[in-house]
């Protein structure tokens, strides 16, 4: 068993061809084919289903331990770099979009500056789906909603964010400097989809005042929710960080005084050990939030600069 042979496994399972494998792998298609059959001789099991290309469980669980060993490869290069005080490498990080709206620019301005040969990969999504990758090793840090996580999870509370109705100018609530939970009783609203954990947070803080929301519709994605408020198409209850700082001529942003809002954290697996260009950039999200959210309008940093541990 190689590099080389668990590599091919794990292109032909990601580009569902042995021909895209080896385009990815820069090397021709018999080599992959050699490989990968070697690999399954060795194992005494099929890795690829060879009609349609596609991993059997086996070679799931092959292409699965090929990505941490790429991983723990790419850390070890990192951390002999950082002996030579030069932080270099690949990092993976994930991060919820009402965050990564105003955070992504100054963190990659920062590592530009301090830490030129760190490679940053971000991945946009929510923390349903972000945490199960960063349990699997599949992303090394990730900027969550704290609501809930895994025990497999370390967190470290970056900040804390008001909750806020954004509704059109002409909206009857529109000329309120703030509403409250009992305001949102009889008017549709754009809801997340159920089971969300931002829709959890807001059914059970309506449900103690008695209000029953209405949807006007239930899409899956905060960032995409606020879109359709800012264009006028409904009135929404976001994190104050999906809505820029001081609205705009079509929509406004109202504080609540009486919902509390949430937390948001940067997830860790607690196994492992993180590379230098990994701590690296753990300790520049903390940097970036203690010295950056207190100009974002409704968020307040809860970190004093030390890194994630």
């Amino acid at each position: 068993m190689d590099l080389k042979q668990l590599r091919a496994v794990s292109a032909v399972g990601a580009h569902r061809s042995f021909s895209g494998a080896a385009r990815a792998l820069s090397t021709v298609q018999s080599n992959i084919s050699a490989h990968v059959a070697r690999l399954e001789r060795e194992l005494g099991v099929t890795l690829i289903e060879r009609e349609t290309n596609e991993l059997t469980p086996e070679g799931q669980v092959v292409a699965a331990r090929t990505q941490r060993i790429e991983t723990e490869l790419e850390a070890l290069a990192s951390d002999l770099a950082a002996l030579r005080d030069e932080v270099v490498g690949q990092v993976r990080v994930g991060m919820i979009g009402t965050t990564a709206r105003w955070l992504v620019p100054l963190l990659l301005d920062h590592l530009s500056v301090a830490h030129p040969g760190i490679h940053v990969r971000l991945l946009d999504g929510t923390t349903s789906v972000l945490l199960p990758r960063v349990v699997e090793g599949d992303l090394v840090l990730a900027v969550v909603s704290e609501s809930s996580h895994d025990p497999a999870v370390s967190m470290v509370s970056l900040f804390d964010e008001d909750l806020v109705l954004v509704v059109g100018v002409d909206h009857p609530l529109a000329g309120r400097s703030r509403v409250s939970v009992v305001d949102l009783d009889g008017w549709e609203v754009i809801l997340d989809v159920p089971g969300s954990r931002f829709r959890a947070l807001l059914d059970s803080r309506c449900a103690a005042a008695g209000v029953e929301l209405l949807p006007k519709a239930e899409i899956e994605g905060l960032r995409l929710i606020a879109s359709l408020a800012f264009s006028g198409f409904g009135a929404a209850v976001l994190p104050a960080s999906a809505a820029p700082y001081g609205g705009s001529q079509d929509w406004v942003a109202i504080p609540f005084d009486d919902i509390a809002g949430r937390t948001v954290g940067l997830a860790q697996r607690r196994t492992g050990m993180p590379s230098a260009a990994e701590r690296t950039v753990a300790e520049a999200i903390v940097e970036v939030v203690t010295a950056s959210a207190a100009h974002q309008g409704g968020i307040r940093a809860r970190t004093s600069g030390a890194g994630a541990s």
